[in-house]
């Protein structure tokens, strides 16, 4: 397993951290928000998914992957 932290814009509240790890969860990863410093923590199979997919999943809720 890999684990990778990524800067994301545009989180401000329970929705947005709902929204990102469920998308991540979507993905067979596992997500975890810190809200306060716009990050999410993300643990991976990297034989299996791409950091790139996992950028692209959270894009696609309307965030901004910045890292």
């Amino acid at each position: 397993m890999s684990n990778i932290i990524l800067k994301v814009e545009g989180m401000s509240c329970n929705h947005c951290v709902n929204s990102v790890e469920k998308a991540v969860r979507e993905l067979g990863a596992e997500g975890k928000v810190n809200l306060a410093n716009k990050e999410v923590e993300v643990q991976f199979d990297e034989t299996k998914l791409s950091i790139e997919a996992i950028k692209d999943a959270i894009e696609e809720q309307g965030y901004d992957v910045v890292q």
